[in-house]
């Protein structure tokens, strides 16, 4: 197993990467498992750095999906690749479970199925699992709930807590927002758009430091940028979103971030079809589009496999809600695949160093009211409103 990794050491230490101010039941579906299984490892358990949890080297793992598919080209499908991956490498069987509704008690039922069905280590990516993992991670102790984007609390959010065979981690998005809206002005972008899913804070993070980015690179340049900013309020590709991107566009809008599931594939529509340009979000989405010249990314596969290291070295840091950033390497553009036209790999690397030693600092989801409250001089949000 992988020991000497960068994040790994931040995870294990219990690393908290805040921003600072800136800018003024039901039916399972399994996948294959890795088709090169490695012996499982006969040695006794391992006593866990999470008081009371035993890491079991025979441990299988289970992903159940939030309410996309498990090939949404993002959030599912990117924890879904690392813990694939992870599991060809080390020979571990791995499984995922779709639930029928996303709700959570449907969200819960699932979980308890792949418990009942033997997994005792349970990925969970997304805030949607707030809550379910809250109602069971007291149930099953002997079970390592690895929650991704989100830190359990209680129905009306009353009570927060973090079992010591739980961890949840939470990822910087203002700083790779603001990396994507930086990189864009700087590109010569100066009419942009943001098209979020539901505002729930990671989203609001995306955005606000997409502005914060954007507003940073139009000071250097003496340019304003115009900003149009939405939620559409869920993560599906409909008709009307990508009714709107297509107004958008023909109103004189050059990009889009879509920043939610597959809210960006409604993004990707309309600028095909309006000689658009959109940035992924979560994973790189390259692939999904040619309009596509970059994707604002976290490092989802490279946290969950860090995770699964610790647990199977019984080091799990249970009870630990992490934030992952810049500084380990966690967020980042994928400037091989980028269609950047003058922002460079030199103009990356020294806007990626301030952000990791926090010199450049974003404001987060909890900073203002709405995007047009960030105090950013240099571009004029439209913050349209459901």
């Amino acid at each position: 197993m992988k020991k000497s990794s960068k994040l790994l050491a931040l995870l294990l230490s219990g690393a908290m990467v805040f921003g600072l101010a800136a800018c003024g039941g039901g039916d399972s579906t399994a996948s294959e498992a890795p088709t090169e299984s490695a012996a499982v490892e006969s040695a006794a358990p391992e006593e866990s750095a999470a008081a009371g949890l035993t890491a079991d080297p025979a441990a299988k793992i289970a992903m159940i999906t939030d309410k996309g598919d498990i090939n949404d080209k993002s959030f599912n499908q990117g924890t879904w690749e690392g813990i694939q991956a992870w599991c060809a490498e080390n020979g571990k069987e791995c499984q995922y479970y779709k639930p029928v509704e996303a709700t959570t008690d449907a969200y819960t039922a699932m979980i308890e199925q792949a418990i009942g069905d033997g997994y005792k280590v349970i990925v969970t990516p997304g805030f949607l699992f707030e809550e379910p993992i809250y109602n069971v991670q007291d149930k099953y102790p002997d079970v390592a709930f690895i929650l991704i984007d989100g830190n359990p609390h209680n129905a009306d959010y009353s009570n927060y807590k973090t079992a010591d065979n739980t961890v949840g981690i939470l990822f910087s998005e203002e700083q790779v927002g603001y990396l994507a809206g930086y990189a864009a002005v700087k590109d010569g972008y100066t009419k942009l758009g943001f098209l979020g899913g539901q505002a729930v804070p990671a989203v609001v993070r995306y955005g606000y430091g997409f502005v914060q980015g954007a507003d940073a690179a139009a000071a250097e340049a003496g340019e304003t940028v115009d900003m149009m900013y939405y939620y559409t309020g869920g993560f599906d590709a409909t008709p009307e979103a990508q009714a709107l991107a297509a107004s958008w566009y023909k109103a004189g809008t050059e990009v889009i971030f879509g920043c939610g599931g597959s809210v960006g594939n409604s993004a990707m529509a309309a600028a095909e079809q309006n000689n658009g340009k959109v940035i992924g979000v979560d994973v790189d989405q390259s692939g999904e589009s040619e309009t596509v010249i970059s994707s604002a990314m976290k490092g989802l596969a490279e946290a969950v496999s860090q995770m699964l290291d610790a647990y199977y070295a019984g080091e799990f840091p249970g009870g630990q809600n992490l934030t992952l950033g810049a500084d380990s390497e966690a967020v980042k553009l994928p400037m091989e695949s980028s269609k950047w036209n003058t922002f460079s790999q030199d103009d990356y690397d020294a806007l990626y160093a301030q952000l990791a030693d926090g010199s450049i600092a974003p404001k987060k989801d909890d900073a203002a009211e709405s995007p047009v409250d960030l105090g950013c001089a240099n571009v004029n949000v439209t913050f349209v409103e459901q």
